[in-house]
């Protein structure tokens, strides 16, 4: 029999204790703490993440039922509901916060080798964009949305070479997504592939004025000439490729200089889309690629929503959710970052159903994940009849 540790503290096991308690002791979190420490906290919500429970009383009813455990996870004794909702209600959500931007570190130098781009670049290639979660405004009456509905929004910027997340940015779900470029800092040589809710030539002018590149849509009633028309390539899907400069007065004043407007037609879905960059020495198939990228960052939203649980809120202050919502970026970082530490082929997806299942399992991550490949591959080439087979 394995007397090793459970999978579970295997997994917790890759955050630094020194590094949390560093983080806990900057903001406080264990003042005048007697038994329910800031990473009995973490254990607990975490858990509760990996497990996908559906709310505080179900992580806790779940960790109860497996008392005699509870030591070896590192929480100790059973923890009252009351104490962990007290904690979240009160305790800084900057904590993990701090938390989960120190795994982000983490996390880019695992994977600063990967490239899951087909375009060959030197520097870095981001994607922003923002995602509305909603709240119920009678019970949360602090996110104040619209008339009868409330929400936060999570602006974010990852990494496309990675699916990693640089940037994180929590807001009121009334700010428009444009205002999150503000707050960047934009990287010489490196690309940001947005959509046209972010098209602002103040902004953009911005970005193009630092040394970096953006990569958008245009807006359908956009006024502009013609300079000069690259040749076109029908049989890649670009239709024109042209230099061009604004017309209008404002939005010629916030971006004096030339752009180039590429309209490109999807062959798969017949979709016709136009790309504005500030970009002019890559190829136009290589811009439309890029931009293709941009469904990762709808890809890690989806995600988080659904498989990490930030769609129902285990407590209602402001505190609480944002401590809930950093603690599941953290989780999902610390996913990727068992991938790499592990040297496991699955994707994240896989890994985290794998996980939520074998969370008591005393079996060495690599061999459980092994055992995991070994059966999948067993009922994919097994000899058994299949039925009706002619």
């Amino acid at each position: 029999m394995n007397s090793g540790k459970y999978v579970f503290s295997q997994i917790m096991g890759l955050v630094s204790s020194t590094s949390f308690q560093t983080i806990v002791n900057r903001h406080y979190g264990d003042y005048k703490v007697k038994g329910f420490s800031c990473w009995k906290q973490y254990l607990c919500m975490a858990f509760g993440q990996l497990t996908h429970r559906e709310s505080m009383s179900d992580t806790m009813l779940c960790l109860k039922a497996n008392a005699n455990k509870m030591y070896h996870l590192g929480i100790g004794e059973v923890v009252a509901l009351s104490t962990i909702t007290r904690a979240n209600e009160n305790r800084s959500f900057q904590i993990y916060e701090d938390l989960a931007m120190l795994l982000i570190k983490e996390a880019k130098q695992l994977y600063s080798l990967d490239d899951e781009l087909e375009v060959s670049l030197k520097g870095n290639v981001f994607a922003i964009d923002a995602t509305v979660i909603d709240l119920c405004l009678s019970a949360f009456c602090w996110a104040t949305f619209r008339s009868a509905k409330g929400g936060i929004k999570l602006h974010t910027q990852i990494d496309l070479k990675t699916s990693i997340p640089e940037f994180i940015l929590f807001s009121n779900a009334s700010v428009h997504d444009v205002n999150v470029l503000d707050v960047i800092h934009f990287e010489a040589n490196s690309f940001y592939v947005m959509d046209r809710g972010y098209v602002d030539y103040k902004r953009l002018y911005k970005i193009h004025t630092s040394g970096a590149f953006f990569v958008t849509r245009a807006k359908d009633n956009m006024n502009y000439r013609r300079l000069y028309s690259n040749p076109k390539d029908a049989g890649n899907g670009i239709i024109y490729d042209q230099e061009i400069m604004l017309n209008n007065h404002y939005a010629a004043k916030d971006y004096p200089e030339k752009m180039r407007r590429i309209k490109f037609k999807d062959k798969e879905t017949g979709k016709v889309l136009i790309f504005l960059t500030n970009n002019f020495q890559l190829k136009a198939t290589d811009i439309a690629q890029l931009y293709k990228h941009r469904w990762k960052i709808e890809l890690f939203f989806k995600w988080i929503k659904q498989h990490l649980k930030v769609k129902s809120f285990w407590g209602q202050s402001e505190n609480a959710v944002k401590t809930q919502v950093w603690i599941a970026i953290s989780v999902y970082v610390l996913v990727a970052i068992a991938k790499k530490r592990f040297m496991l082929k699955q994707s994240l997806y896989e890994i985290l159903q794998i996980l939520s299942i074998s969370i008591f399992e005393r079996m060495p991550i690599n061999q459980l994940f092994q055992e995991t490949q070994l059966q999948y591959f067993k009922e994919q080439s097994s000899k058994q009849l299949i039925l009706f087979d002619l």
